[in-house]
């Protein structure tokens, strides 16, 4: 027997991490074990990146070299023969993301084993030809940079992460042995120390960017976020539908971010960019008109909204813009509404903050009334609201809830229609708003001393500023806010150069953009720039981005504790002269026009808009500068909408007419005689600018006609073969003819014509396409009378030609007309009982563009345009059905009259019948051409020729 104390002690190897530093010059060399038969290594590794060398070793015994390594963050083992086919086995995926893995390798003769993660149910296994011995000499993370066999550098880039618990042929090796120099060798290693960083934590994406990293940096996935940047920090949208006009986009759903970069995100809304007010609408889930039945006091009607975004998102937006409103309307029959100003309401509604309120529509706070209370114009003046004078019949309160901070309606409530013969219908219309209060906030800045100074711009982490300036001083500092070391600043250096400084303690770092053309020309430029741990960049105007990557060590918070000050700075250099607008730091917006109107030196608003803008009004639109902003007046363009762009078109049936009576000024009332232009007798037209667009299927057309108070005339007209012909008749030349004939126009397409005289050159284009160039030898077209387009009326001047074509006048779609300044067109649908213009038969307006694929003979189609939310018949409640019974009774009354009428008729037709049977041997029918069209050209053709001298250009 054995006395005494047996003491076992066991104890793990010791945890030595090592950090490979460099991914050129790292590496670790550690002795083997060679045996005859056999390999086995393990490790555990961790890296940020997705390739690197992890082991290489050449096996003994000519077994070739064996490679285990990371390419695309997968793990491949890889063995060499020169006799015999490679031996490769992957594992994993994602193996480069910062967490700890652990590679078992092992080969008995000709068999190895791959295990990663300790899981040997998902071990990969491989054979080979030869055995597999155990090499001499491992090398970890890399190879020395005298090391001679190329399979150990190439193509494998040398590893940069961490690795520890290092087994080779089943013994541990001790990391301390080697950092004191006992065991192997090594270059460029952090021993006992993972000196790897995570650089995701926190996470510097911004607005759910996703995060990723390498060894040294981080990377933002900003997809599907509405985001963009190094940080997904810049929003990819609009802050309103202001600032998509100036993008020339049409009316249309958009998303806007209200607050650019800030934390809200984008909302989808409805642009509508049709007219000088740009509205904004949300829609939420229930615009139509309610029925509501059965509701009291004691079991209420309630309805909530959804405008699928946040209360913060639209909060944003209202306060953002100058105007915002909501249709209420309330329906009732027997079905109180806000009954007494002093008494309980029967219905009300909920806003922002979830607060209730008791006005109706077009009323105003705090006022329990309805819009008819406070024009005093109720039912029963007794009450404030029609629906309080409880009748038996229906009728109405409808009118507009327009204060801003209590929109939007969140719910409303109804709890009076449970009486008997009780009935009410609610409807409350979307969110609508419009004007960008920001987007035309300027100051200007008289004097290099004047500056407005803000609160100390807070943006450690990521900054932004954007605005908009114009100046025709060579420098000046747009703003600049000063901490103890820290500072930022932007400024025009030059009159073609405009600097981003800034310092977050590792020194100072500029970003200089350079313009081609000079900055100071008086002109809005707009500068964007940013900062955040990634990089520093400038934007200005369209010109290319100028990018600086920040340092990936060091300080990288931006500590500032002066006030900020704009249009000047606190170091006492050049102040900013000139005009700055739409000021916005990290999406925030700065009232800069509120801030100047209490500093010397420094004025609201800034003039001079059209000078930068003007350029947005098209086809003869004029620019109106504003104090706010600009307008185009389209009043002589043939177009509309807010930049002139818009066409104006309507269809013509055959015998529709337009004829324009010149007179000056216009407009001028409806009434005035023609005689009137008889004034203009003498004046000789120097030029004429003519240009329209025309679709049609029908031939011969006249589409065009302008005469004269000596009887000439310009005439444009569609010939039997679809050729264009453009007709001048001049007392001095005689009539002079200009066939366009290098096609069929009337082939249901849009065509584009221009007629350009000024003095005796002529320049015809149909299509934007240079169709003839003429020069008169004596131009003498003077006091015009009329202008008309389709069938000219009174046709007793007009030559065989023209004749002919006024015959079937202009049957299709003509659009955008112009003459000079005049826009006959238009004025006839906008402007008709104004303008000196009459109309004869049917004008509808539409849009050519839109018909285009239709059938132009059906010229009788209605054309509507619906409501962008799908506008409901908004007659009270009931009225059709009360028709409708209406519709019934006087139905059966028509139908026993149509009875009664049908006995009558049989009894006549037979006694007539009888009276007239001796005649019916001795009567003929009439005889009628079979084709009335071609008896009708017949006739035409026999008429007389115009004895006058004609020539004709073909091209």
């Amino acid at each position: 027997y054995l006395q005494g104390n047996v003491t076992f002690s066991c104890s793990e190897p010791q945890i030595v991490p090592i950090t490979f530093v460099s991914t050129s010059r790292s590496y670790l060399l550690l002795p083997g074990t060679p045996q005859i038969d056999g390999l086995s290594v393990s490790f555990q590794f961790r890296t940020w990146n997705k390739d690197g060398l992890l082991l290489f070793t050449e096996l003994s015994e000519n077994s070739g070299p064996l490679l285990v390594y990371l390419h695309g963050g997968r793990l491949t083992l890889l063995i060499q023969k020169e006799t015999e086919n490679p031996v490769e086995i992957s594992e994993g995926t994602n193996l480069h993301d910062g967490l700890w893995h652990s590679v078992d390798i092992n080969a008995r003769r000709h068999r190895i084993t791959l295990t990663l993660d300790n899981n040997a149910a998902t071990a990969s296994h491989a054979t080979t030809v030869s055995r597999i011995y155990s090499g001499n000499s491992y090398y970890f993370g890399g190879c020395p940079d005298n090391f001679t066999d190329s399979q150990c550098l190439n193509p494998i880039t040398a590893f940069q992460g961490c690795m520890r618990l290092i087994f080779i042929d089943n013994q541990p090796k001790d990391l301390i042995l080697v950092q004191q120099g006992s065991l192997g060798n090594f270059s460029d290693l952090h021993i006992d120390l993972c000196g790897i960083k995570d650089r995701c934590l926190p996470n510097y994406c911004e607005h759910g960017g996703k995060c990723s990293q390498s060894w040294t940096t981080f990377y933002c996935d900003c997809n599907d976020t509405g985001y963009m940047g190094a940080t997904c920090h810049n929003s990819i949208y609009e802050k309103s539908c202001e600032a998509y006009r100036h993008q020339g986009k049409t009316s249309g759903f958009f998303y806007i971010d209200s607050d650019g970069s800030g934390p809200l995100g984008p909302l989808r809304v409805f642009c509508n960019i049709t007219e000088d007010k740009i509205w904004t609408a949300v829609q939420h889930n229930n615009t139509g008109l309610t029925r509501v039945q059965g509701a009291d006091p004691e079991k209420p009607y309630t309805m909530s909204f959804n405008y699928n975004s946040s209360a913060e998102q639209l909060e944003a937006m209202i306060n953002s813009a100058e105007y915002c409103e909501q249709e209420a309307a309330y329906h009732c029959k027997k079905s109180r509404l806000l009954n007494t100003p002093n008494g309980m309401p029967f219905a009300w509604w909920v806003g922002r903050a979830n607060e209730k309120h008791l006005y109706w529509g077009g009323s105003l706070p705090g006022i329990q009334q309805c819009a008819c209370g406070l024009e005093e114009s109720c039912l029963d003046m007794r009450y404030f609201c029609n629906c309080d004078a409880d009748r038996e019949e229906w009728t109405n309160d409808t009118g507009l809830l327009a204060f801003k901070d209590h929109l939007p309606v969140t719910q409303i409530v109804i709890t009076d229609t449970n009486r008997s013969n009780s009935e009410a219908a609610w409807k409350i219309g979307p969110l609508r708003c419009y004007g960008d209060r920001q987007f035309w906030n300027a100051a200007s800045f008289n004097t290099e001393a004047a500056y407005l100074h803000f609160p100390t711009f807070h943006a450690e982490v990521s900054a932004d500023i954007s605005f908009f300036f114009k100046t025709t001083a060579i420098s000046g500092v747009f703003l600049e806010n000063l901490g103890i070391k820290d500072f930022i600043r932007v400024e025009i250096s030059s009159p073609k150069e405009i600097t981003f400084s800034i310092d977050v303690g590792n020194g100072p770092t500029e970003a200089t953009v350079q313009s081609p053309t000079p900055l100071n020309d008086n002109q809005w430029h707009y500068v964007r720039a940013e900062r955040n741990l990634k990089q520093t960049s400038l934007q200005v105007d369209s010109l290319p981005k100028k990018v600086l990557e920040a340092p990936a060590e060091g300080h990288f918070r931006l500590q500032l504790n002066s006030q900020l000050f704009v249009g000047g700075t606190a170091s006492r250099q050049k102040g900013f002269l000139g005009c700055i607008r739409s000021l916005h730091l990290n999406g925030q917006k700065l009232d800069l026009e509120e801030r100047a109107k209490m500093t010397p030196g420094v004025k609201p608003g800034c003039p001079g808009h059209c000078s930068s803008y003007g350029n947005l009004c098209h086809n003869g639109g004029k620019c109106v500068e504003k104090y706010n902003g600009y307008s185009c007046d389209c009043t002589n363009s043939a177009y509309e909408g807010p930049f002139c762009k818009e066409e104006v078109s309507a269809l013509f049936e055959a015998g529709t007419s337009i004829t324009y009576i010149f007179q000056e000024p216009y407009p001028v009332t409806k009434n005035a005689s023609t005689s009137s232009s008889a004034i203009y007798a003498d004046a000789v037209m120097s030029k004429e600018n003519i240009a329209f667009s025309f679709l049609t299927a029908h031939t011969p057309s006249l589409l065009l006609y302008i005469n004269t108070y000596f009887h000439e005339y310009l005439a444009v007209i569609l010939s039997k073969n679809g050729s264009l012909q453009v007709r001048y008749k001049l007392s001095k030349d005689g009539l002079l003819i200009f066939t366009i004939d290098s096609g069929n126009f009337a082939n249901r397409e849009l065509h584009r014509v221009k007629i350009n005289r000024e003095g005796r050159e002529l320049i015809i284009q149909v299509d934007q396409v240079l169709k003839l160039k003429h020069n008169f030898s004596e131009i003498d077209f003077k006091a015009i009378k009329s202008l008309t387009l389709g069938k000219v009326t009174d046709s007793l001047s007009l030559d065989p030609e023209v004749s002919k074509a006024n015959a079937y006048g202009f049957t299709g779609c003509l659009s955008s007309v112009q003459y000079n300044h005049i826009a006959p067109l238009k004025a006839a649908l906008r402007h008709p009982s104004v303008a000196p213009v009459t109309v004869t038969g049917s004008l509808t307006e539409s849009s050519c563009a839109s018909i285009m694929e239709a059938d132009v003979n059906t010229v009788t189609t209605i054309y509507s345009s619906s409501d962008t939310f799908g506008k409901t018949d908004e007659r009270e409640p009931l009225t059709n059905a009360v028709r409708s019974d209406s519709a019934v009774i006087g139905g059966v009354i028509a139908v026993v009259i149509f009875i009664i009428f049908c006995i009558i008729a049989i009894m006549s037709r037979f006694l007539y019948q009888h009276k007239q049977a001796h005649r019916s041997s001795q009567t003929k029918e009439k005889e009628y051409p079979e084709n009335l069209e071609s008896s009708f050209k017949a006739d035409i053709d026999l008429q007389n020729t115009v004895s006058e001298c004609k020539r004709e250009y073909f091209i």
